[in-house]
């Protein structure tokens, strides 16, 4: 067994084995098909993984009128506790196969990306409505599971996967503008994530690194592009309808001295009909040059879309600036509890699998130094 196996088998023996509603693909259910869908009743929610995007994502749930977190499960002490804070009286668990083998309504799993596909897997078998982080998983593989679960879903129930954008106002709105033709065809792309690192975890056993530290590591997180720059490539696979089909590009590591996962990057994805997407992204200091957002450069303007708004400039015209004031990812969660009460669903499960490779495609290139094709990054 290699270090890898290792890895993955201590983990999963820890973890318990171990724009508008067309545009997202919705169905509209039966309420009464939907568990919790009843007007006055609260749509239960156990957390997998009560780090620090498991408890932003939750607390957000847990504002929700119609929403109560019910269960936590986690593989550390210490981060029960900081749940147990938070959620007073929620049943406790540390293997998630327990807490999906109870009455709860829904599940948020927020674990490492490379737990991902086994976690999506077990949760469409429990027939739970689900809300689980990007990305899909780390490799080919893992994306290729969670689609395999995907296609066994219970139909009743809703699948979101934390994409944000696509369920904020703004980008829907923004997303509406170039798909009506106004601005005319997309002639090139550009995109970035131009920002701080994630924070870092000290205090714990060296055994625990590679999953308190999860996002430093190559084989838990996929590498920065896969598991934060996905967010990016998603925008881009949402508004062009469909992924690139080859890419080029350079990374190294900078300034990093924790993991081995780059801190800077630049590609460049190509799509069939020939526009070109040029994407860039850093973590470096906070101090430093900071970009995150998508440009789409049309025949007769553009239209710049990012967390804070979006901008749209028409020929002849002077920009039109929309702001956006919050943080989106209440649209996401806000949205998925509505969905599963009142019988919207989806399965982003899809999307989320083609954004996710996208990023993998753009990362083995990186790897390689050669030119990645689609189908090759598939072949793993």
């Amino acid at each position: 067994m290699d270090h890898q196996d290792k890895l993955t088998t201590g983990s999963r023996r820890a973890f318990g084995t171990s724009a508008a509603a067309g545009a997202m693909g919705f169905l509209i259910v039966k309420p009464e098909q939907v568990r919790g869908s009843q007007a006055n009743s609260a749509l239960t929610i156990g957390l997998i993984g009560v780090g620090g995007r498991g408890l932003h994502d939750s607390g957000i749930a847990a504002k929700h009128e119609f929403a109560r977190i019910a269960a936590i499960c986690d593989i550390y002490d210490d981060r029960l506790a900081e749940g147990r804070k938070r959620y007073s009286g929620a049943k406790e668990y540390k293997n998630y196969k327990e807490l999906l083998a109870s009455d709860i309504d829904a599940v948020m799993i927020c674990t490492p990306a490379f737990l991902h596909p086994e976690h999506f897997e077990a949760a469409v078998a429990a027939k739970k409505h689900i809300f689980m982080e990007k990305p899909a998983g780390v490799d080919a593989k893992g994306c290729k599971r969670v689609i395999e679960a995907a296609k066994k879903a219970d139909k009743s129930k809703r699948i979101t996967v934390d994409y944000q954008q696509r369920y904020g106002t703004e980008y829907r709105k923004a997303y509406d503008i170039l798909k009506s033709g106004e601005l005319g065809a997309v002639k090139m792309i550009r995109a970035a994530w131009l920002g701080g690192p994630p924070p870092t975890r000290s205090g714990h056993n060296p055994s625990e690194e590679k999953i308190r530290n999860w996002y430093f590591y190559r084989e838990t997180s996929g590498d920065i592009i896969v598991e934060q720059d996905c967010h990016n490539l998603d925008v881009v696979n949402w508004f062009m309808g469909g992924h690139p089909v080859k890419a080029t590009g350079y990374g190294s590591r900078a300034i990093r001295t924790i993991g081995d996962v780059l801190d800077n990057l630049s590609l460049t994805y190509q799509y069939e009909n020939g526009t070109v997407f040029s994407y860039s992204a850093h973590q470096f200091g906070r101090q430093t040059y900071q970009d995150i957002s998508e440009t789409f450069i049309c025949d007769k303007g553009y239209v710049n879309t990012s967390r804070r708004g979006y901008t749209v400039v028409r020929e002849g015209k002077p920009p039109v600036t929309v702001d956006t004031k919050y943080d989106i990812t209440q649209d996401a969660v806000n949205q998925f509890i509505d969905g599963c009460r009142k019988g919207q669903v989806e399965n982003a499960a899809f999307h989320a699998a083609d954004s996710t490779m996208m990023a993998i495609m753009g990362r083995e290139a990186i790897y390689t130094g050669k030119e990645m094709t689609w189908e090759r990054a598939w072949r793993g």
